[in-house]
């Protein structure tokens, strides 16, 4: 099952993917789930699951969709997990993984821009496997950690260069408004049985600028759960983005940024494409 999040005349609303249109679960869940976040929360992916058959139909293509969950209690990225990654940027392989937290508002969803800031001109990809968490827990063992997974999508972690490196803290350049794709939905973990056999593509105006297979990961998505949830407790409805693979623009010569009037597409198998229009940044 694929589910959207997406903004509707009176509010937001929820759905599953059916073909070319969404059946529109908001009302069947009013007062019982606000949103893709609540109906995790609550459990009801099943009975989700069984209500799109009989929900009224909304054309996918008239919806301006969210970031998948919208209001996540929190985000937390992972930096330097693919190992060509780690060689592109001259930094050293570590036993345990690199976390930084991004910020709900810096995310938009499928088909929105991504807005590059205008203090800056080093805005830069990072296509990534987004692992949505279903059933909350704390020091979760690897062995169970994909039985928390609620499902898989596409991200964008788009990256301003020049303000994540003022510092060695990663935060200012990586959560700045509107830089982040994710979407353009949520594929149910069942369609999805090992995370690490997916293949990951990113894309700028239609060039191949990322290539990769999820079983590349340095700290696979099971030990990424068992080790976050051991820092503090995963609620239903978190996101953990799970790093990206070598070939990012800053790392090319000459480097390769993102700019106004450029398409960036990340593209996972089994999930989709996140597909995003870059505009730049309009303030007073």
């Amino acid at each position: 099952m694929k589910l959207v999040s997406f903004e509707t005349d009176g509010g937001h609303g929820f759905g599953a993917v059916d073909g070319d249109s969404v059946a529109d679960l908001t009302a069947a869940f009013a007062g019982r789930a606000a949103g893709l976040r609540g109906l995790l929360a609550a459990g009801l992916l099943e009975e989700a699951r069984a209500a799109a058959a009989g929900a009224p139909r909304r054309p996918l293509s008239g919806l301006r969709l969210l970031p998948v969950i919208p209001d996540p209690d929190k985000i937390i990225c992972v930096g330097l997990n693919y190992r060509d990654h780690v060689a592109e940027t001259g930094r050293t392989e570590t036993a345990n993984p690199a976390l930084f937290a991004r910020f709900a508002g810096s995310q938009v969803g499928h088909g929105q821009p991504l807005v590059r800031p205008k203090v800056s001109e080093r805005f830069d990809y990072e296509g990534e496997l987004a692992v949505v968490i279903g059933t909350g827990g704390r020091h979760i063992a690897e062995a169970d950690a994909l039985k928390h997974v609620a499902g898989y999508s596409c991200y964008n972690e788009g990256s301003v260069r020049d303000w994540q490196l003022h510092t060695s803290q990663y935060l200012a350049g990586k959560t700045f408004a509107g830089t982040g794709g994710f979407g353009p939905w949520m594929v149910t973990a069942d369609e999805i049985r090992d995370p690490s056999e997916l293949t990951l593509e990113t894309r700028l105006n239609g060039q191949v600028v990322q290539h990769t297979n999820t079983d590349l990961m340095i700290t696979d998505v099971p030990r990424l759960i068992a080790y976050i949830s051991t820092v503090l407790p995963l609620l239903p409805g978190d996101v953990i983005v799970s790093g990206t693979p070598g070939g990012v623009g800053a790392k090319r010569n000459p480097p390769l940024w993102m700019k106004p009037g450029d398409v960036a597409e990340v593209e996972i198998s089994g999930i989709g494409i996140l597909r995003n229009p870059v505009v730049q940044e309009e303030w007073p």
